[in-house]
């Protein structure tokens, strides 16, 4: 009696946060939607003022042309004063005022167009970071919520089942890294290419050189220089979120180019060792095994204080093994928690999750080496 009661005061709960997490997912996403609609009338308004700043430099040009030439009337004027009467130099003497003036004025306003560019470039990368966090939101949500829906609402029977939970757990991995690819192709597809439109705006800065051709052209390599470290990092971003490589070229290739990439960063050499029949892994499989890799090669680098390392990748029949190993200054084992090594408890749960283990050795004086076995059966081979 007891137990019924029990399973269905835990049912009632799984169903109200269910119903919680799904109006959540509801409200997360119309403020992503909401973002997208702010970030898309921001860029219009962004582009007609950046028409207008065109076309104010363009005006002021013209401006200064016709200033110069009523200085020169204005000059010819004064000087032959014999020959010119007082009207003819009130008459100059304007038209250089006036056109001065007016210069001053478009100025005036093309600065404070520029302002208002700027505020408004700001104000879109607010925008782009309040969507990706609502993305972000969103995916854990739908995650949480499939979790409940799906597997908890059984989970009075399954609790002891391991291979169930396991299973679980690889529909979440998965889950995750369909995420990363999404959001890869995004940042692919959106920021990179803005970035790149932002090479327009060079056009209007060389414009510039005509009537003050010092300034423009710092102006010009300075925007040239952001631009191409934007296009860097969005690059970098894409690449830490989802290699696209992994799933077009595999996983050795992918490690081999990450390992020279890492040792041109860090300048810790790493030789890396394949052993056996080399072959293609399942999706889930070849992810987690170039993260396992990333995140250990990452732990070298922040705090090992090694100078060289070493990867050894070795396929058998139903296992594959994998070693990582570092000559830097290594831990205490007893010392790895949640709070001090996130890194190393992450690795441990990702092995855990595909049935397999991880044995750490360290010292001191003598590194650390990494010891990894996962299982590839027919479920994790190909």
């Amino acid at each position: 009696m007891d137990k019924n009661i029990s399973g269905l005061s835990m049912q009632k709960i799984i169903d109200k946060t269910v119903n919680v997490l799904e109006e959540s997912k509801k409200d997360i996403f119309s403020i992503g939607e909401a973002a997208r609609k702010d970030e898309e009338n921001t860029r219009k308004e962004l582009e007609n003022i950046n028409e207008e700043i065109n076309d104010l430099i363009n005006r002021i040009d013209r401006l200064e042309k016709r200033n110069r030439k009523a200085r020169i009337k204005l000059m010819h004027v004064s000087s032959d004063f014999y020959n010119s009467t007082e009207e003819d130099i009130k008459k100059a003497y304007s038209e250089a005022e006036n056109s001065s003036i007016e210069i001053a004025v478009l100025q005036e306003k093309e600065d404070q167009l520029k302002n208002q560019r700027n505020t408004l470039e700001q104000r879109i990368i607010k925008i782009k970071d309040t969507v990706k966090m609502a993305e972000n939101l969103v995916t854990k949500v739908s995650i949480m919520h499939e979790y409940l829906l799906g597997e908890l609402s059984s989970l009075s029977d399954q609790y002891d089942d391991l291979k169930q939970k396991q299973l679980m757990m690889v529909k979440v991995i998965e889950a995750q890294e369909e995420e990363r690819k999404r959001v890869a192709r995004e940042i692919h597809d959106g920021p990179a290419q803005s970035l790149a439109n932002l090479v327009f705006r060079v056009e209007v800065v060389e414009k510039m050189m005509d009537y003050d051709s010092e300034k423009a052209l710092v102006e010009l390599h300075n925007l040239k220089s952001m631009i191409r470290g934007s296009v860097q990092d969005v690059r970098k971003i894409i690449y830490d979120l989802r290699p696209m490589s992994l799933d077009d070229l595999g996983l050795l290739p992918t490690l081999k180019r990450y390992i020279d990439k890492y040792q041109q960063q860090t300048n810790i050499t790493i030789n890396m060792e394949i052993i056996g029949n080399q072959r293609r892994l399942a999706s889930t499989y070849e992810v987690t095994i170039f993260r396992l890799t990333q995140e250990a090669l990452n732990n070298i680098y922040k705090h090992s204080q090694a100078t060289r390392g070493g990867i050894r990748l070795k396929f058998g029949k139903n296992l594959l093994h994998l070693n990582i190993f570092d000559n830097g200054k290594g831990f205490n084992k007893d010392d790895i928690n949640h709070e001090n090594n996130f890194g190393l408890i992450s690795m441990q749960e990702r092995c855990a999750l595909l049935g397999g283990k991880i044995d750490i050795e360290s010292s001191k004086s003598g590194g650390t080496k990494i010891n990894i076995t996962l299982p590839i059966n027919e479920e994790g081979g190909r």
